[in-house]
């Protein structure tokens, strides 16, 4: 893609509006927050402290939309606790001399971008406190009011963290959400089933319900019943699915068998909705009398035999624990060392400074993304100091905001606050002038452009920048400050912060083409690790650990969702990989799904522990891990694998004699030898 074209794409992105559920009773508590501690700070302490409250509970508000599965009021703490010491600390290194607080901006700025190894949360989070700092520092004129306007920040965080606890809005609803989402992404794959049999699933949903699964030990002991077991029998019916459907593990591509198959799919996707309304609601189940009436006779003996209707029994059961599970108030709740755990915000230190740690190398994206932020945010301000404006802070605050590790989002965020900055400066402008609002009637306003952000916010960031930047406008209004006095210097240096975020990159990038062949050759090893995990469980019934095979599935699903976020990302990117071309990566990202197809139907079937060994199995496992590890290596140099470990048992003597072990085999080499067709067109 050209840089004309990518600009473009990124342009129309920035400004797209997209349809979302809104949460507007989330929205009315966040703002109520923030109208509490404006009204207190104007009542007892004047505008100046009613402004850096209300910069810390608007950031603290904010911090509780992002996509984590922390407690909310941890988030508002966290967010509203950083805010005000990054204040107090900004202005007694910057209140003595422009030098020092240069420094100090310097290298919180690199610690708030090295806090993206963590996680977007964390990274967003440290980039606004970062341009926050920016506009916080210049409110107090002594320590002693830089300790009060701190005080103030940190009481806007406890206030939206006292209202989440007082006032919760449908507690458990996102990890209710998330597992509803779940069980109703297996019904669609079921329905899909019944009409092709190859049908492709994207395991996001389940990722994500595993994402909200992992509780802290707090959250352990409150959590419903009907949100524990369900994910993990989602899990287990998904390889299920599969088996029944494909011809070669299960019934006939035609006839009366594969009749009776269809209606056990879409009886299977109509128990799987129920249970997700169940969920997402908590309401009682409710079930159509046609699938209830098809689930309870699966095994009809002169339709169904051998691993179909094994299959067909072991679907019926488990949709009977499903709902089990799913009715609300049943279920064994789940002992808090029974769960998946999430470390505290204190434990979480050492695990950050390791993740911090492992991007510390030069082609790291992380590091990257910290140097350009760190280089811009400094360079806007002292443009911005340079220039004959006021209000310096807005150059450097508008690159931190939208600048990210990755182009698309940085160019399209740089476009999107320019557009909505200067639609909010407007509006906001207008409505200045026509009402002539007090210090209360401005706070008034900002609290209500704040309150609509809230409840636009994941429309899109032109649409959140627009309430934002009348939010400004009102809340500095509040203080006395006239609109021509901030109005012109904010759009202009809106303007400068945000190209300089846009040139940065261009001098500077973390491009994502150039690291297409690493993503998929991780993919194509990840998921050899899996199939070959699954076969030692037939070639070692007894020993081998079940667990094994979950871990290796997991490490399969994060190396699929890496390539396909590579792909996306370089999709907007305007740079060619010279050796792997769109065609060739699309391809390749086709063929390999059946890898780990070929690898879940037979983990569908997993032997018992009682059954005897299959040598076999522990040949073709071995083969098949040599094979893929050296096949990975081929991909990350530019040359096209082979496979020969795998095709060599195939062709000896000694290979796979089973029917299913030889027919698994013929399907690992076959999506195999696709990816390397793939590659060499």
């Amino acid at each position: 893609m050209s840089w004309l074209r990518a600009l473009k794409h990124t342009a129309r992105s920035g400004v797209k509006v997209e349809r979302t559920r809104l949460e507007p009773l989330v929205a009315l508590r966040a703002a109520a927050g923030l109208a509490i501690v404006i009204a207190a700070g104007l009542a007892l302490l004047g505008p100046g402290s009613a402004a850096s409250s209300a910069f810390g509970a608007f950031m603290a508000a904010i911090a509780s939309f992002q996509q984590s599965w922390r407690p909310r009021p941890v988030l508002a703490l966290a967010s509203g606790l950083t805010l005000a010491v990054s204040t107090f600390v900004g202005y007694l290194v910057g209140s003595s001399h422009t030098t020092l607080f240069l420094a100090l901006l310097a290298v919180w700025t690199f610690a708030a971008g090295l806090l993206w190894a963590a996680g977007p949360t964390a990274g967003i989070i440290a980039s606004s406190n970062v341009a926050i700092m920016l506009v916080t520092v210049t409110l107090p004129t002594s320590v002693a009011q830089a300790a009060g306007h701190a005080a103030m920040i940190a009481a806007g965080g406890v206030v939206q963290a006292l209202l989440i606890v007082l006032f919760p809005v449908r507690r458990w609803g996102a990890q209710r959400d998330a597992l509803a989402d779940a069980l109703a992404a297996e019904a669609d794959y079921a329905r899909r089933l019944r009409h092709d049999p190859h049908a492709p699933f994207d395991p996001q949903p389940l990722m994500r319900a595993r994402a909200a699964a992992t509780v802290t030990a707090r959250q352990a002991r409150r959590r419903p019943a009907e949100l524990h077991g369900a994910r993990g029998l989602a899990e287990r019916i998904r390889p299920v699915l599969a088996s029944l459907a494909d011809p070669a593990a299960g019934a006939p591509a035609e006839g009366p068998e594969r009749d009776r198959v269809r209606e056990l799919l879409a009886a299977a996707g109509s128990v799987l909705d129920a249970a997700a309304r169940t969920i997402r609601h908590g309401e009682p189940v409710r079930l159509p009398a046609p699938a209830l009436a098809v689930l309870r006779s699966p095994d009809t003996p002169d339709l169904l035999a051998g691993p179909p209707l094994r299959a067909a029994r072991r679907l019926a059961a488990l949709l009977d624990d499903v709902l089990e599970t799913a009715r609300p108030g049943t279920g064994r709740r789940a002992d808090p060392e029974e769960s998946m755990l999430r470390p505290t915000l204190w434990r979480l230190v050492p695990v950050v400074l390791a993740s911090v740690r492992a991007e510390l190398r030069p082609d790291s994206p992380v590091l990257r993304h910290a140097v350009r932020i760190t280089a811009v945010t400094c360079a806007g301000l002292v443009i911005g100091r340079a220039l004959p404006l006021g209000h310096a802070y807005w150059a450097p605050m508008a690159s931190v905001m939208v600048m990210r590790p990755d182009f698309t989002q940085t160019y399209s965020r740089a476009v999107a606050r320019f557009t909505g900055t200067l639609v909010g400066v407007a509006v906001a402008t207008g409505v200045v002038q026509l009402a002539h609002p007090g210090m209360y009637l401005s706070g008034f306003l900002a609290v209500v452009s704040a309150g609509l952000m809230y409840v636009l916010m994941r429309t899109g960031y032109a649409v959140a920048q627009v309430f934002v930047s009348a939010y400004v406008v009102f809340l500095l209004g509040m203080g006395g400050v006239r609109w021509d006095q901030t109005v012109p210097d904010r759009v202009a240096l809106t303007l400068v912060g945000g190209l300089l975020a846009m040139l940065a990159y261009a001098l500077y990038p973390a491009w994502e083409t150039p690291r297409l062949r690493t993503r998929l050759a991780d993919w194509i090893a990840a998921n050899g690790r899996y199939a070959a995990a699954v076969l030692g469980q037939y070639a070692d019934p007894a020993g081998a650990r079940r667990a094994d095979v979950r871990e290796a599935l997991l490490a399969a699903r994060d190396a699929r969702i890496a390539w396909h976020e590579a792909v996306d990302r370089a999709a907007g990117e305007p740079v060619r990989h010279r050796g792997l071309s769109r065609a060739a990566a699309d391809a390749a990202g086709e063929a390999l799904p059946a890898l780990g197809r070929s690898a879940m139907l037979l983990e569908a079937h997993l032997p018992e522990r009682a059954h005897a060994p299959v040598p076999e199995a522990a040949r073709l496992a071995e083969a098949l891990r040599k094979s893929t590890e050296a096949g990975a290596r081929e991909v990350r140099e530019g040359r096209v694998p082979q496979w020969d470990e795998v095709r060599a048992l195939l062709e000896d003597g000694d290979g796979p004699r089973t029917a299913v072990l030889r027919g698994a085999a013929e399907r690992f080499l076959g999506s195999l030898d696709e990816v390397s067709r793939a590659l060499r067109s």
